[in-house]
């Protein structure tokens, strides 16, 4: 899996488009089917992971990803460490928590306008709550909270259908 660098469709790939982002998705896939973190592949897979999960330049969008794998697979410890890496990331406005890509400009406060954030934003809020929710044992309390800060922010993306401005 580290060494795959192609997409069939690049309208898939998401936020970052390395081999790293690429391996967690297929990663996540397979730890949902569910395959045990036994397997082969996935053993492989996450010793991968793990391996760049030690990198401390990774984009907030691969320590999204990745903490979701790692919520996946029952490893509190790499869970524990990209959550509270991300939370030194969070953006905290109007009671809900989210994420944005690294230096993107402020949104201009404009009465009657709200914009929406790019889907890919949207998209790894979402693995961060994910990740927060997965857990063996439950969630605590404080982290149910801090979790419902996030599924607020996600709520506030909807449209007026009820959907997202994008499938992923």
């Amino acid at each position: 899996l580290c060494g795959i660098n192609k997409y069939f469709c690049v309208s898939l790939q998401g936020g970052v488009n390395d081999e790293v982002t690429l391996a967690a998705y297929i990663t996540i896939a397979l730890l949902e089917i569910p395959l045990p973190v036994t397997h082969s592949v996935v053993r492989n897979a996450l010793f991968c992971l793990e391996t760049a999960a030690n990198q401390k330049e990774n984009h907030v969008y691969t320590k999204a990803l990745l903490a979701y794998a790692f919520a996946l697979a029952g490893n509190r410890e790499k869970r524990k460490a990209l959550l509270d890496s991300l939370e030194k990331e969070a953006v905290r406005k109007d009671g809900s928590v989210h994420w944005q890509r690294p230096g993107k400009e402020p949104e201009a406060d404009l009465p009657y306008y709200r914009s929406r954030a790019p889907s890919a934003e949207v998209e790894m809020t979402a693995y961060v709550l994910l990740a927060h929710l997965t857990s063996q044992p439950a969630p605590a309390q404080e982290e149910l909270a801090f979790a419902s800060l996030i599924a607020k922010w996600i709520s506030s993306q909807q449209n007026p259908n009820g959907g997202f401005s994008s499938t992923q």
